[in-house]
């Protein structure tokens, strides 16, 4: 059984096969439990009928009379005193009768034959045509003694009836094993092209379409499956123009790092020219240098879980320390800040948060004109603490909101290269809040300054 298909197939039929088998052994027990009392009380009211009618009738040749009876739907045994045996009616697959049962009903005792039959596992006692699966009665007729054995003649009283329900149960089997091979592959056909479309994917084709129509369980594994397909589709055109991007940064300073290296080999460089151009390297080197710390941190915040070394500290007490970390950058600009932050103690990761802080507080003061204000707001809440980070600066437009968590994301191209920016600090940023089961969102209108919201959990 290689194939789905092929199994369930055999699987169904030998579920069939197995409760066809068990029904059967049930219905037997049954039969031998119930059922057999009843027609062996049945089979001798007839019998007794059958004697007493003659009894009353004597005028009447027994000969012809058990004949008349056998022809009715009967199979009848009738022996004498001196053995003398007669049958009527259908005949009988076993005649062997035991003496002293014969003895005992010539004697008046009346024989429950149907009664006493053995049971059997696979044959229903009721169907098995043989002599000793009969009702003796005594019957005296012209002064002579006799035992009269009858039962009812089932092939020819349900003859007709045999042959329909087995050709019933015939039909049933067939059709039932064909619309099972039908209905089995309309199951596994979907399961084929699911087998398809992950062979597809695994060459790198994401380009599947699969009947997500279907409301069952498989419906539900093909939209699944779909969801999938675009998600590895999207991941992979992430990695890709990750790729890229990484790619274009580092070859960006490492050209400029080249260029001006060749031409400082020049001689005749004068030494102005010389002191700007050694000044350019440096900064390309800085900045080639943060990019490589800030892919490194990201690599790092994959690992997830693993990295968070929690402990319970001061959030308002660390964005103080960052103001003054990077007092030197807003005072030279002429920044007001305004400052509203209340003794706040969370469980998180220090080193992670500072991280968060100290991007999101640069970036303030990186896109805010001289002479604007940066505002930083701290709230306690029951489980959380909200902190907001408002810069009055060249704020962003609604496509580009869409998109600054991205990795190398730049809304403003020319002044991220001028500032040395990666386009990374947003997307630590992120991570790092999801990692603290927390959420970044920002609210910008271009020309008015950007808000950024973080709320993380306290405890």
């Amino acid at each position: 059984m290689k194939t789905l298909y092929v199994r369930i197939v055999v699987t169904t039929i030998a579920v069939m096969m197995i409760s066809s088998l068990l029904a059967f052994v049930i219905s037997n027990a049954y039969y031998q439990k119930s059922l057999k009392p009843f027609n062996d009380k049945k089979v001798t009211r007839i019998a007794e009928e059958t004697v007493d009618y003659y009894e009353k009738n004597p005028q009447s040749k027994l000969n012809d009379y058990l004949d008349h009876i056998g022809h009715t739907g009967y199979q009848i045994y009738l022996v004498d005193q001196q053995h003398h045996e007669s049958f009527f009616g259908g005949t009988f697959r076993k005649k062997e009768m035991d003496p002293a049962i014969v003895k005992r009903v010539l004697n008046g005792t009346v024989y429950h034959g149907i009664a006493q039959f053995p049971s059997t596992p696979f044959v229903t006692g009721f169907f098995d045509n043989v002599l000793k699966n009969t009702i003796g009665m005594p019957l005296e007729a012209s002064g002579k003694q006799y035992a009269l054995f009858i039962r009812p003649n089932i092939e020819l009283q349900f003859g007709e009836m045999r042959i329909f329900f087995s050709v019933i149960l015939l039909l049933t089997i067939l059709l039932s094993i064909i619309l099972v091979g039908i209905s089995t592959r309309y199951l596994v056909k979907p399961i084929i092209k699911l087998t398809e479309a992950t062979k597809k994917i695994a060459t790198g084709n994401y380009n599947i379409k699969l009947n997500e129509k279907r409301k069952d369980e498989i419906g539900s594994l093909a939209t699944n499956f779909s969801e999938m397909a675009k998600s590895l589709e999207q991941l992979e055109e992430m990695r890709q123009e990750f790729v890229s991007n990484v790619s274009h940064e580092i070859q960006s300073p490492l050209a400029s790092i080249k260029g001006f290296a060749q031409t400082l080999q020049n001689d005749e460089l004068a030494l102005d020219q010389r002191n700007r151009y050694l000044s350019i390297i440096e900064k390309e080197s800085t900045r080639l240098s943060q990019l490589s710390k800030q892919l490194l941190v990201l690599a790092s915040l994959e690992k997830e879980e693993a990295i968070i070394e929690k402990s319970t500290f001061d959030v308002a007490a660390q964005i103080k320390e960052i103001l003054v970390m990077t007092e030197w950058s807003w005072r030279e600009k002429e920044l007001a800040i305004e400052m509203e932050l209340p003794s706040t103690f969370i469980y998180g990761d220090k080193k992670l948060l500072h991280q968060v802080w100290t991007n999101l507080i640069t970036n303030s003061i990186k896109f805010t004109e001289p002479g604007g204000t940066i505002s930083i707001r701290l709230k306690k809440q029951d489980r959380n603490c909200r902190i907001s980070i408002s810069d009055t600066g060249i704020g962003i437009s609604e496509k580009d909101k869409l998109s600054i968590f991205n990795r190398f994301y730049k809304a403003d191209k020319s002044r991220e290269r001028k500032e040395g920016s990666s386009g990374l600090g947003l997307s630590i940023v992120k991570k790092i809040t999801d990692l603290h089961n927390g959420e970044i969102k920002a609210e910008s209108e271009p020309g008015k300054g950007t808000t950024f919201h973080v709320r993380i959990p306290r405890m």
